[in-house]
């Protein structure tokens, strides 16, 4: 499945890959004007007027000995799409792991365990914000799918200049978290108490004792 996907995603086949990424975005723009009900309904009413004429056409074929009995679609018929117990269990154990995963990283940076990671957190809710305003999920949903795409592809073939561009970014984050580092620093001692304490008072010295 996974192997599957990385083929689509990456053009191996163009003319496959084409086919789904195309439907995929006229199915999600469709959802701008029809309910998602109306879509899956008209998509499985296009599906079925191929192949119901197809069918009916074999039978034909078949009824007037032109045709041995063959199915059309047997091949897509004998696709076994089942899952085993073992495929189950491990798919349910990647989804429960990737559910605690999320919300292990979201308790962490809410509850501010790290200053920065929380910080880069509020920054990017805060501009979260300006995009719920501007646009909608849906138009986010097909962003994401040209997203997964096109930047594979693109990150195939321009791969020494993206890895340029990611160091440089690194390296600048680097400097940003050292000065705001030093910054902390600074302030910290300078809220330590610089000056000097008050020397402690001497106790009175012990009047000698006459001798008799």
């Amino acid at each position: 499945m996974a192997s599957k996907l990385m083929d689509l995603v990456y053009w191996k086949s163009t003319s496959r890959t084409g086919v789904v990424f195309t439907g995929l975005v006229v199915c999600l723009a469709s959802l701008f004007q029809l309910s998602a009900i109306t879509v899956l309904s008209h998509i499985c009413l296009g599906v079925m007027c191929v192949t119901f004429p197809l069918r009916l056409y074999y039978k034909l074929l078949e009824l007037l000995r032109w045709n041995p009995g063959l199915h059309p679609f047997q091949s897509y018929l004998d696709y076994d799409s089942s899952l085993t117990d073992k495929e189950t269990v491990m798919l349910v154990e990647e989804v429960v792991l990737l559910i605690a995963f999320a919300v292990t990283e979201l308790k962490r940076l809410l509850f501010i365990d790290n200053v920065f990671d929380s910080l880069k957190f509020v920054l990017l809710l805060y501009l979260l914000t300006y995009v719920g305003v501007l646009t909608a999920g849906l138009t986010l949903v097909i962003t994401a799918v040209i997203a997964l795409f096109s930047f594979p592809l693109l990150y195939k073939k321009q791969q020494v200049r993206i890895r340029r561009i990611v160091r440089t970014c690194k390296a600048f984050e680097k400097k940003i978290k050292t000065w705001c580092h030093a910054v902390h620093d600074a302030v910290k001692s300078a809220r330590a108490p610089g000056a000097t304490s008050k020397p402690a008072p001497t106790p009175p010295s012990k009047q000698k004792v006459k001798a008799k």
